[in-house]
């Protein structure tokens, strides 16, 4: 093995501030750092470069890089963040209650932390540091779903156990949370107490992220032993607020006894703070319409089917036909008596041929068996007939129309004069107005107009 030589000899060929250009012997050329060559050295100089290795501070810093190493590895790499896992809390029919123990980042930082539902994004849970539950509603009832939390951090993405779950039927009450408020019957309370454990249904004093209804009869709040005043109104509750706030329905304890005696959901709507409860609600019946509400129905069970379907077509009530067995006596013009019976009409419809025809047959069954006499005055006294016998009274000539009386008798030469024995002017002694006085002819206008003076005219004959 060759010996490497202590030093190289170069000479400086082109010096510049702040490279300089060596030439070897065997003609080899670098660039050298100026900085680094001899105090004094121009171009021409002939210097030495002596190149050794230094063993010890590759050591040193080799070990100076693995203990940097090993403090990142214990800082940083031995502790990655946890995946959350999630855990149901609640469910009911339209709602679904998930919750989580606080995320652990370890040295990582917090991107975002998002729920899934069904395996599709549904949003981002706000103050994931601080908050670790969540309610989901607007659900379908008796459906099944699947929930997820995914947490992204600096570290990489951990997402959390998948939650499979079904929402309530009507019939399950084990989703109601209670939270009781000032209820002043004490015996109505434990009652409904009793009545949430039967129902195995769940119950606090606090509002939750999982209570459905806020429970009490007075929205007063009073603490645990003190008096009512008599005659001060008491201010609202803070928890009675807080219900308001996040609009949770506000009910009576009687909503409670009655879905524990249905052993369902029962609509809430007259159980209202403020509402008269019934013990025995009426079951959900559909509202009429006001063309129904207004008509007076009969059963139509026993009436044959054209009946029933002209009774469903029908609009209005059937008019009321009565046939008057008596001529009318009233002592007004064209009035029945109060002691007659006219033929009764709804909203005065006339009768039609069809009917007119009905009451001709009518009257004629119950005249069978009647003499001449009787039917003849039984159909006079019918209303809307005609006696065959009835004549017309003879015509007779016109009474003469009198003379006008004259107020103005005139003498005969006045009446030659134009004027009538009833002081009426004659034509001709009329005054008419003489025609308007023609205007000449305007030369001096139509010659300012530009007209041509064409001068006297003579006539010509044309034979």
């Amino acid at each position: 093995m060759a010996k490497s030589q202590d030093s190289f000899t170069f000479t400086v060929g082109k010096l510049d501030a702040g490279m300089a250009i060596l030439l070897g012997e065997r003609a080899h050329l670098i660039e050298f750092p100026s900085i680094l060559l001899p105090p004094g050295a121009t171009t021409g100089s002939i210097v030495n470069i002596a190149v050794h290795q230094n063993v010890s501070e590759e050591k040193r810093r080799e070990a100076e890089f693995w203990a940097l190493q090993n403090d990142i590895l214990e800082a940083y790499g031995l502790t990655t963040p946890e995946n959350p896992k999630l855990e149901l809390r609640n469910v009911t029919q339209t709602s679904v209650t998930l919750e989580w123990p606080k995320i652990q980042l370890a040295t990582a930082k917090l991107r975002t932390l998002d729920i899934y539902r069904n395996g599709q994004r549904l949003a981002a849970i706000p103050s994931p540091l601080t908050n670790n539950s969540t309610k989901l509603s607007g659900l379908d009832i008796n459906t099944e779903y699947s929930f997820q939390l995914v947490l992204r951090t600096t570290a990489g993405t951990f997402p959390s156990n998948l939650i499979r779950v079904r929402t309530h039927t009507m019939t399950d009450t084990s989703g109601i949370s209670v939270c009781f408020g000032n209820v002043q019957d004490e015996v109505l309370l434990e009652n409904a107490k009793l009545a949430l454990r039967e129902m195995r249904a769940k119950w606090s004093e606090k509002i939750q992220i999982d209570t459905t209804h806020f429970v009490c009869t007075t929205p007063a709040a009073t603490a645990p032993g003190a008096q009512a005043s008599g005659n001060r109104a008491e201010a609202p509750g803070v928890e009675y607020q807080r219900a308001l706030q996040l609009s949770i329905p506000v009910v009576q304890p009687h909503w409670i006894l009655a879905c524990h005696t249905e052993k369902k959901m029962i609509p809430i709507a007259s159980f209202y703070l403020g509402a008269n409860p019934s013990t025995n609600p009426a079951p959900y019946t559909r509202p009429q319409s006001m063309s129904q509400a207004n008509l007076q129905h009969t059963p139509t069970s026993t009436a044959s089917p054209a009946a029933r379907s002209a009774a469903n077509r029908a609009s209005l009530p059937a008019p009321l036909r009565v046939t008057s067995t008596s001529p009318p006596n009233s002592a007004l013009v064209n009035q029945p008596s109060a002691n007659s019976e006219p033929r009764a009409r709804s909203g005065g419809f006339e009768p039609t041929p069809e009917e007119f025809d009905g009451d001709a047959q009518d009257a004629d069954a119950t005249l069978q068996g009647a003499t001449s006499a009787e039917k003849e005055a039984k159909r006079k006294s019918r209303l809307g007939t005609m006696d065959r016998n009835f004549k017309f009274p003879p015509t007779s000539p016109p009474p003469a129309v009198p003379d006008l009386p004259s107020s103005n008798k005139r003498s005969p030469d006045e009446d030659d004069a134009g004027l009538t024995s009833v002081g009426v002017v004659a034509p001709s002694s009329v005054e008419v107005p003489p025609p308007p006085p023609v205007e000449k002819e305007r030369v001096g206008q139509a010659v300012e107009e530009g007209e041509e003076d064409v001068g006297e005219t003579e006539e010509i004959a044309l034979n």
